[in-house]
């Protein structure tokens, strides 16, 4: 997807389309990083602990329970 900028008094704005903001569970109140690696924008939502924790506990779930048939469809 191309996007480009539009005017927003001194600055410049990037409009998020509905689908992407839905999908990434991004709304007007949710907080942004932005970081740059010199060439790179990257614009990503900042989760609280409450929601880090819960990924995680999932992540330790699958692992436990199908971490050796995802080792070896790796190898």
């Amino acid at each position: 997807m191309i996007k480009r900028l539009t005017r927003h008094g001194n600055s410049f704005a990037l409009v998020i389309d509905r689908g992407i903001l839905d999908l990434l569970e991004i709304d007007a109140d949710t907080p942004l990083s932005l970081t740059t690696d010199g060439k790179c924008l990257v614009i990503a939502p900042v989760r609280d602990a409450k929601h880090r924790d819960a990924f995680r506990a999932a992540l330790t779930n699958v692992n436990k329970r199908y971490g050796r048939t995802l080792k070896r469809l790796a190898d």
